[in-house]
């Protein structure tokens, strides 16, 4: 039986420490996981991390946009309920005027010599006795009647009210639940991609950033180099078709080098779909918040189409927008580490275009 004992704990001490921490920091550096369970990978080279990244940020902006979508949902929630409550104060005010128009008729009849049995009904501070004495009205007179008709009336419209704004309240708790979750899900890929980063040298991340893709940004471009790409001024391509679409693509130039943001519509900071709905809103146009409402917010367009000004979308699950300025050119707000710029539409891959303007 001896042979089956555990072997007594040895204490880690000398080169079996050092060894032990340092697997430990290499496990830690290089766990990308989101949901608790890391595991160690082997060393990567700068194309396998940036293709990584790219992935991950792919992933935050899927996850951007779901919460785009619930924030816009909650702030309406909110909106709604805000709304109701304000109407019920309104009715409840003038429910307390009726009140005190009753009490006067009550008081009348008590110095006439009784208080008419209705009138205790309806001044009684119980709502279900108003809404049970169904006879109460036939007894008294012409006008005791309608007053007491407009109480009740009053009191079935705010408890109406106040059953819709449970309701309203359940839903936006909902969805700040929902904006919960997709929050945590987007800033877990995002300090994954930032773990994956930091095994590169700066030289490296800088390389990264040079070559193109939903990682590494695509083409660093300055005001004055970006408005060489205007279309109005080269290879005599079409300018924008009219003159909201143009004062979009003049906002979205104006805000080239402004840092993304997500969930941020501007004026200093943006995701994707917020560049895009600033972009025309500042022409006048209203879009909706996400990728996947603004695809479906004007008339669809074919690549060989394209004119400044269109939406440009990428990925199959249409998780990016850009605004496209020309000569195979968009500008839009890539990801954390790359700023609003000019980029190909070669970039990433193209799911399809509208038109809004």
């Amino acid at each position: 039986m001896a042979a089956h004992r555990k072997p007594k704990p040895r204490s880690l001490g000398g080169n079996t420490a050092r060894t032990a921490a340092t697997i430990a920091l290499a496990g830690a550096a290089t766990a990308t996981g989101f949901d608790g369970t890391g595991h160690a990978e082997p060393q990567l080279s700068p194309a396998q991390v940036k293709a990584k990244v790219d992935k991950l940020y792919e992933e935050a902006e899927v996850a951007t946009e779901k919460y785009n979508g619930a924030k816009e949902k909650a702030d309406k929630a909110e909106e709604r309920l805000n709304t109701l409550r304000d109407e019920a104060a309104r009715k409840e005010d003038r429910l307390n005027s009726a009140r005190d128009a009753l009490g006067s008729i009550a008081a009348a009849q008590y110095r006439s010599g009784g208080l008419d049995p209705a009138l205790q009904l309806a001044l009684s501070d119980d709502p279900d006795q108003y809404l049970d004495g169904a006879a109460f009205a036939e007894r008294a007179g012409s006008r005791q009647a309608a007053a007491v008709g407009r109480v009740r009336k009053q009191l079935r419209e705010i408890e109406q009210l106040r059953g819709a704004a449970h309701v309203e309240l359940a839903s936006l708790k909902s969805r700040q639940a929902e904006l919960k979750r997709h929050k945590k899900t987007i800033n877990g890929k995002l300090d994954a991609a930032r773990l994956l980063l930091s095994q590169l040298s700066p030289d490296q991340r800088a390389g990264l950033g040079e070559t193109g893709g939903a990682g590494g940004g695509g083409q660093r471009a300055s005001r004055s180099s970006a408005r060489d790409l205007d279309p109005v001024s080269s290879s005599g391509t079409v300018a924008a078709p009219n003159s909201r679409a143009a004062a979009a693509v003049s906002y979205a130039y104006a805000k080239l080098g402004s840092p993304y943001v997500w969930g941020a519509t501007g004026p200093d900071a943006f995701d994707c779909s917020g560049l895009a709905q600033a972009a025309y809103r500042s022409a006048g146009i209203s879009l909706p918040r996400t990728t996947y409402a603004q695809i479906d917010a004007g008339r669809r367009v074919s690549r060989s189409e394209l004119l400044p000004g269109d939406l440009v979308f990428f990925y199959s699950g249409i998780s990016h927008v850009g605004i496209y300025v020309g000569n195979g050119m968009m500008i839009h707000a890539p990801n954390p580490t790359a700023p609003v710029r000019v980029a190909p539409i070669d970039e990433m891959p193209f799911a399809g275009a509208t038109r809004v303007a």
